[in-house]
């Protein structure tokens, strides 16, 4: 195959253009890597380790352990009627909240006394206005201000939900004076 001269001309200009580019672009390469070896020095002398090492470290650390995904474990604690034992609901426990369910067995209608007046008012009341005094000085977020759910079966409770209870000593009371209430009610049912 034979190219006209004028042809040769055009090819020799093409390869002439690419040699240009490739020496431009070396020159860049070269003073990208000079430009490496300067902040790794920098991030060296401040005690930084280097970005290579660090994606070794990542590969390391990425590989997680089967007991690391585990769901946050829930604890359960009977909650029993005062005066014969009987289990009347249990309560589940986890680091965000704590979780009252009442029985199948146990119908209480949510108007019954105590349970607002007492348990709703004046226990998990009286820990939400000490939360907000708390949130106003700045000791803790608005959002960590103990609040609470009571889901219904029509009018008659199935499960008092307490989110941001905080405090151990707190579960210990909320139990506590959730099986005082609700053994009260039902001794109020009974009347």
């Amino acid at each position: 195959m034979k190219f006209s001269a004028e042809q040769v001309k055009e090819i020799a200009a093409l390869k002439e253009s690419l040699i240009e580019q490739i020496d431009r672009h070396q020159e860049s390469i070269e003073m990208l890597e000079k430009n490496i070896t300067v902040l790794d020095s920098f991030l060296k002398d401040s005690s930084f380790t280097k970005a290579s090492q660090l994606e070794i470290k990542k590969e390391i650390e990425i590989q997680p352990e089967p007991k690391k995904i585990e769901k946050p474990v829930k604890t359960s604690i009977p909650i029993k009627r005062v005066n014969d034992g009987k289990i009347i609901a249990n309560a589940y426990v986890t680091p965000e909240q704590l979780s009252i369910v009442l029985d199948n067995e146990i119908v209480i209608n949510a108007d019954t006394p105590p349970f607002k007046s007492f348990f709703l008012d004046r226990i998990i009341g009286e820990m939400k206005k000490k939360d907000c005094q708390e949130a106003e000085s700045g000791k803790i977020q608005k959002e960590s201000i103990i609040d609470y759910i009571v889901n219904k079966n029509g009018t008659d409770i199935r499960e008092i939900i307490i989110k941001n209870y905080r405090q151990k000593e707190r579960v210990n009371e909320l139990i506590n004076t959730a099986g005082w209430s609700l053994t009260r009610m039902l001794e109020n049912i009974k009347k």
